[in-house]
């Protein structure tokens, strides 16, 4: 026995400079992989796709306020399943038109898609975009 230390001691539960050292190295080695892949996330948020609507909401139309309606709903808009680019989306949040609609289907389209909720298509590309760079 070497007096510090009993042999029957669990080796891992005992703090050595050394292992203070690998486990440093492995924490800096961690940031070091994280930041490339945050910088490619910037980029890949603009290149995600928004469905309207998805899966869910297939044969539904789409009122003005962005609720998925019965298709014979007065003053709803055809939902044709037209992917928006991530790009498309956020320029459509600031007040421009989604490509190929008309400014009140655009309008219907954003709310539908400011609706989106966890589990539905399109719902991480636009939570992407709602957080800060």
């Amino acid at each position: 026995m070497s007096g510090d230390t009993p042999e029957n001691e669990n080796p891992i539960q005992m703090p050595t400079r050394r292992r203070a050292l690998m486990l440093g190295a492995a924490g800096v080695a961690t940031v070091v992989s994280v930041r490339p892949a945050l910088a490619q996330t910037a980029g890949s948020v603009l290149n995600c796709e928004i469905p309207v609507p998805g899966l869910h909401g297939t044969g539904m139309n789409i009122d003005a306020s962005g609720k998925l309606v019965a298709p014979d709903t007065p003053g709803s808009f055809v939902a044709s399943g037209q992917k928006f680019s991530g790009e498309e989306v956020k320029r459509a949040l600031s007040g421009r038109t989604l490509p190929g609609t008309t400014y009140e289907q655009s309008e219907a389209y954003v709310n539908y898609i400011r609706r989106l909720q966890a589990g539905q298509s399109g719902f991480t590309c636009f939570a992407s975009l709602q957080m800060p760079r």
